[in-house]
């Protein structure tokens, strides 16, 4: 049965959907002994709880041992009522050890759960935004969903299940070994099948789970991105393609769901068999050796009821054992996070001035194929610089160059003559700052989302900022003001005013270069052009890169930059490119008409 050949699959399929890295055994082995360090306290008691409850439940075999061997030598009194009480106390003690063993057990599972769960939260939204924007949605949300699910019942359960199972084992062949040694050859004898089934197990389940993971990973992002461009795929008429895709990749995750529960039929069938060899060989060794006069029939009695008691916590360790090759994929995939470096730079370098220049960059999303090409571009301080062109052209990819989303293939983007792609993170976003078409209302109250830009901002800073960008009329129309919630499960804000509280935070964040990546472009034109003179007040004496399709931007910015095919094929005020008559010319034309 162990020679069955595993259903057809493409092992490349699902696994190539992971973006974000998978920790690599190392890392995982390392984060589980930061969380066996942090909670080493209830972990060693807990152990030490649990040999308390299985030397309990030794008890009964001992007795009943030395009863048959009573029986068997013709003792003329039993004392079977002393028996009786020595069990019963036994078997309490062992229920209320039992009892403290799983409390313990849950409790400890569940603080390692919430580390976890913390551990990476933090980590993530400490990770670099380019990273972030070219994970996607659908491998974060399966890997805080669907992995922190599969690792719950493994720390709630089978971390202390397993801890448990292998003191229990290691007790009672201890206590077989010292009550009858020559029953120790039955054990023997069924642990090279055993062995032989977990090594063919355990060689292929972990990668299968790991594949079946990566599947479920596949397959959220298709729905998840299906979902989100919903009226994009209709107006195109993609919606078949994006089904056929849909149905390709849950084929994919079905087949590896098939492949590891095939595997299962296999190991269980084998080890069930041990539990019967393990059995059959103590009883009928065990009766050999007695007939020979090499043992007592009341070691007989104790060592085949301690070797019946194996089957329990062997079968805990080989079901717990393979719950946690599951939990070690999901846990591979969410300390995977750990191995990306958070800042890029060694927080040495120091910005000498505000201007920020682009020199021969290259950049593309994917290797072999750049967005753009040779763009040099340079921005003096309190500048506004207008990006245009048309969609595709690479306008949005060169703004987040300059506001170090990204770093540059080749050449190199500097502020202050210091390499962005040098500078940690938290460094740049403190001169930098990056406004794009996506805005975000957390779960919380407006001051809360507020605060985010600035933690130490009061309640008068919050109202400034707000006027600013003309959302102070409908925020203290609001019946609790800057108390209301909003978000999921509070105020539905239209996207309009998202996008202002998104624009109000920029103004708190007060850095000296901003790239507004179409950051108007969910208002209607008139409000979009009222909002942006009101912007102009605040952006007065700031570096401005603006990207936008409308060309009234373009108008008021001091140099027009025009973005096509990833190079700049224009450059200069809107006077001298309309007077220029070229590519930028024409675009004007049109808008007008």
């Amino acid at each position: 049965m162990i020679g069955v050949t595993p259903p057809a699959y493409d092992p490349a399929a699902p696994e190539s959907a992971t973006i974000l890295p998978v920790g690599t055994p190392a890392t995982v082995r390392g984060y589980v002994r930061v969380l066996l360090r942090r909670h080493r306290g209830a972990f060693w008691l807990l152990l030490a709880v649990n040999t308390g409850a299985v030397l309990a439940s030794m008890v009964g075999p001992y007795l009943l041992g030395g009863l048959v061997q009573d029986v068997s030598s013709g003792a003329q009194e039993l004392h079977v009522g002393r028996t009786v009480a020595l069990f019963a106390v036994a078997l309490a003690v062992q229920t209320v050890l039992v009892r403290e063993v799983r409390l313990r057990g849950a409790v400890l599972g569940e603080r390692m759960l919430a580390d976890l769960r913390e551990d990476f939260l933090v980590r993530s939204v400490g990770l670099p935004p380019g990273v972030l924007e070219r994970a996607g949605t659908g491998d974060l949300l399966s890997r805080i969903t669907t992995d922190i699910d599969r690792l719950s019942s493994a720390m709630r359960e089978a971390v202390p299940q397993l801890s448990i199972g292998v003191v229990w084992v290691g007790l009672l062949l201890g206590a077989l070994t010292v009550t009858a040694p020559e029953l120790g050859l039955a054990v023997l004898i069924a642990l090279p099948g055993l062995l032989i089934a977990c090594r063919w197990y355990f060689r292929r389940a972990p990668g299968a789970y790991r594949s079946e993971a990566a599947g479920y990973a596949a397959v959220a992002a298709a729905l998840t991105e299906t979902v989100d461009a919903g009226r994009t795929i209709e107006a195109h008429r993609l919606g078949d393609r994006r089904v056929a895709l849909s149905e390709q990749r849950i084929q994919e995750w079905v087949g590896w769901e098939r492949y590891t529960l095939w595997l299962r039929t296999v190991l269980f069938p084998a080890v069930n068999g041990t539990y019967t060899v393990i059995t059959g060989s103590v009883l009928m060794l065990g009766g050999v050796f007695v007939l020979e006069g090499w043992m007592t029939v009341g070691q007989l009695t104790t060592g085949a009821l301690l070797a019946q008691m194996l089957v329990e916590p062997v079968g805990m360790i080989l079901r717990w054992y393979d719950e946690l090759q599951i939990a070690q994929v999901s846990l591979a995939r969410l300390v995977g996070v750990r191995e990306i470096e958070p800042d890029v730079g060694d927080g040495a370098v120091e910005p000498d001035g505000r201007e920020v220049a682009a020199d021969q960059v290259r950049f593309g999303y994917q290797a072999g194929s750049d967005v753009l090409h040779e763009v040099s571009l340079r921005v003096a301080p309190g500048t506004r610089v207008a990006l245009v062109g048309p969609s595709g052209a690479g306008k949005s990819t060169l703004g987040r160059l300059l506001a170090g989303i990204y770093a540059p293939r080749t050449g190199e983007v500097t502020l202050g003559g210091a390499r962005l792609a040098e500078m940690p993170a938290e460094r740049v976003r403190r001169h930098v700052a990056l406004v794009n078409q996506e805005h975000h209302v957390f779960t919380g109250s407006l001051r809360d989302n507020l605060l985010l830009a600035r933690t130490t901002a009061r309640d008068a800073e919050l109202w400034s900022a707000l006027a600013a960008v003309d959302a102070d009329g409908w925020a203290r129309g609001l019946d609790a003001g800057l108390d209301t919630e909003v978000g999921s499960g509070g105020l539905a804000l239209t996207p309009a005013q998202a996008q202002q509280i998104a624009l109000a935070r920029l103004v708190l964040a007060d850095p000296h270069t901003l790239v507004l990546d179409e950051a108007t472009s969910l208002l209607d034109p008139r409000a979009a052009r009222h909002l942006e003179r009101s912007l102009a007040r605040v952006l007065e004496g700031r570096t401005v890169v603006a990207i936008a399709h409308r060309l009234h931007t373009a108008h008021d910015a001091d140099v027009i930059a025009v973005v096509a095919d990833g190079r700049i094929n224009e450059l200069g005020s809107h006077a001298e490119l309309v007077a220029a008559d070229g590519a930028y010319a024409a675009l004007w034309r049109s808008w007008q008409q």
